[in-house]
């Protein structure tokens, strides 16, 4: 990797944008935002469908110009130096676009030759990223019969091949089952701690918890919170949250009697959410004013609970 270093001397980051949009006609899917992400980095775009995630990444990986702002990726110009970049990166996209006809080792193949590698020098990485996927026993196997999970395991030994200074994963474990989705994680934190730079984006809470150093919640185009996902929820959140789930039909009654509980209380479909710095506390005044719901749970909050703050609504649309 050879960016220059900033004129303060620190090593440049792999992205910047500074005030950057993206309109598809009239309507705006990303609305001047500033971005900054360094080498060596997880860096997590974080908000629901529609919020200008894939829009940025598509920006960022040199296949969308932007409409407005600057933009410079690997410390270059995405417009007039596409090329260069795309060469440089890794993708994994929300369709798999493998072919289920191949081989997984020749779907391997065929994309590293997208690259003018050497025959040697893919045989030799498809060795080396089907054991970090956990796939080297299918190496012959047809692509078609694989599980979700291993075909997103494949993808992401794709993006590999051609060994990128940043890979870019847009909503990676979308559609997989919680056991898939977990091992995706596992091989995630790997590149991680290879030093790989990884951006994603997701709108699954938990897994922008695991996997980023730092991330954005965006909504409706724009950014509405940065940090680090401790830092988000130390300062958007209480420090732990209590959640009242209440017979059928008597939720509705109870609300009143809760009102000013906490710091903040959040009605949802089957549940009240309390927000508190105390939450024993609160749980004592809720038996005091006369309520006795059928389950009481008390939990840290999390990201999820930054989310429903920041933006007042569920998570997917």
């Amino acid at each position: 990797m050879n960016n220059s270093p900033s004129p303060n001397g620190s090593p440049a980051p792999l992205v910047e944008a500074r005030k950057l949009v993206k309109r598809f006609g009239d309507f705006t899917a990303v609305d001047g935002i500033d971005v900054e992400v360094q080498a060596g980095e997880a860096f997590g775009f974080l908000g629901p469908n529609g919020a200008g995630k894939s829009s940025t990444m598509r920006m960022v990986g040199a296949v969308s110009p932007p409409t407005d702002g600057e933009l410079k990726v690997l410390g270059l110009d995405p417009v007039r130096d596409g090329p260069q970049i795309r060469a440089r990166l890794g993708v994994v996209g929300q369709d798999n676009a493998l072919d289920e006809q191949l081989t997984v080792g020749d779907n391997l193949a065929i994309y590293g030759r997208y690259f003018d590698l050497p025959r040697s020098v893919i045989r030799e990485r498809i060795d080396e990223l089907l054991d970090f996927v956990q796939l080297k026993e299918r190496r012959d196997s047809k692509v078609d019969p694989l599980s979700g999970g291993m075909k997103r395991r494949l993808v992401i030994a794709r993006s590999l091949i051609n060994d990128p200074d940043m890979v870019l994963l847009d909503e990676p474990t979308t559609g997989l089952d919680p056991q898939a989705r977990h091992a995706l994680w596992e091989r995630l934190y790997g590149l991680k701690q290879r030093g790989v730079t990884l951006i994603l984006t997701t709108h699954y809470m938990d897994e922008a918890e695991q996997l980023c150093d730092r991330l954005v919640v965006m909504d409706q185009g724009r950014i509405v919170a940065e940090g680090a996902p401790s830092q988000l929820i130390a300062t958007h959140a209480s420090r732990e949250v209590i959640e009242l789930r209440f017979p059928p039909g008597e939720q509705v009654n109870a609300l009143p009697k809760l009102d000013g509980l906490g710091e903040h209380v959040e009605e949802l479909p089957d549940r009240v959410l309390i927000s508190s710095n105390d939450a024993e506390a609160v749980v004592r005044e809720v038996h005091t004013r006369g309520l006795e719901p059928a389950t009481v749970l008390i939990r840290r909050s999390t990201l999820e609970d930054v989310f429903l703050r920041l933006t007042g609504r569920t998570l997917i649309d």
